[in-house]
């Protein structure tokens, strides 16, 4: 398929995928024009790549773990085992604060419903005692 397939396949910009191929992050044949090819690997791979900058991981990171998701194997170096268990527990850690921000979004939301609720009782006992 060429860059504008992929690009519709992924809903990921022809400029972002030409972006991912400078980094080495993704590959393509090409043809004797020049143009660029890829194939329906390449559509996993480019989900591979969003999910880990979505993650906040650098192009260069993504690029350190792709040995590991191409062929893991005794070879994958220690390095780059130990910086995907770096990346982990920083996505973990923003995960929890995450999760204590939505707790807190939780409890203010409660008080807030609790207090017009109690309006509403005093409210509607109040107009009551005065029929």
């Amino acid at each position: 398929m060429r860059i504008g397939e992929l690009a519709a396949r992924t809903g990921v910009s022809i400029r972002s995928l030409r972006y991912y191929e400078e980094q080495g992050l993704l590959t393509s044949t090409r043809s004797a024009g020049g143009q660029r090819h890829y194939t329906d690997y390449e559509v996993e791979r480019v989900a591979f790549i969003q999910r880990m900058y979505a993650g906040g991981l650098s192009s260069r990171t993504i690029l350190e773990t792709l040995p590991c998701v191409d062929s893991p194997s005794d070879e994958n170096s220690d390095a780059a085992i130990e910086r995907m268990a770096q990346e982990r527990d920083r996505l973990s850690a923003h995960i929890e604060e995450l999760q204590h921000t939505r707790d807190a979004l939780d409890a203010l939301m409660a008080a807030a419903q609790a207090y017009r609720d109690a309006r509403q009782a005093n409210g509607s006992a109040t107009a009551a005692s005065v029929v």
